[in-house]
């Protein structure tokens, strides 16, 4: 989303410059007042006298914004989060061929009923990848279907021995390029590849 603006806000009995982002799942602010609202909590979302109005946890928001820019803000922040099946591309004419083993609820339930165990039958590759053997695994079992894109699966945060550099460096120098990532759940992000 990566709406961003420095404004004027008023956050409950506080005032002051901020510069206020927008992003796919919350609404930032930094500067003299500063808060993260999930999207989920923000209620009473409207444009009234310029400002960009709501309540989040328990406070009231002002965020003068312009009205124009602020009915902006109103639809983005009021459009509904894409599932992560959407962010992957499955649905019912998309399926995938499932490398490793699924531990994650949410990458279990974006995947409900849309795997395939036969390659020529798959949209996608989605491979979960924990080391750097279970990524030897995917290059070898996606070179017998190299048109497929490949969705790495893997773990996300500091203190990962193994994740999105190491995996990234080894699909480059194998002729692979990032076309896309998103977020899969607080420990696992995706990155899809295509040769």
């Amino acid at each position: 989303m990566g709406r961003e603006a420095r404004v004027y806000a008023e956050v409950g009995s506080e005032a002051g410059e901020v510069r206020a982002l927008l992003e796919s799942a919350e609404l930032i602010l930094r500067g003299e007042i500063k808060r993260r609202f999930p999207k989920a909590a923000i209620e009473q979302l409207r444009v009234e006298d310029d400002m960009l109005r709501f309540r989040a946890i328990g406070e009231a928001v002002a965020l003068h914004l312009g009205a124009k820019v602020a009915q902006s803000w109103v639809a983005a922040i009021a459009k509904p989060l894409p599932s992560l099946r959407k962010k992957l591309g499955l649905g019912t004419d998309a399926r995938a061929l499932l490398i490793g083993e699924v531990a994650d609820e949410a990458l279990a339930e974006a995947m409900h009923e849309a795997l395939v165990t036969d390659g020529a039958a798959a949209q996608m590759m989605i491979a979960v990848i924990d080391g750097p053997c279970d990524l030897v695994e995917a290059q070898r079992i996606h070179a017998s279907f190299p048109t497929l894109p490949l969705w790495a699966v893997y773990p996300k945060g500091r203190g990962v021995a193994f994740g999105d550099t190491a995996i990234r460096t080894a699909l480059r120098e194998a002729g692979f390029r990032d076309t896309k990532s998103c977020a899969v759940s607080k420990d696992l992000t995706a990155t899809r590849y295509n040769r």
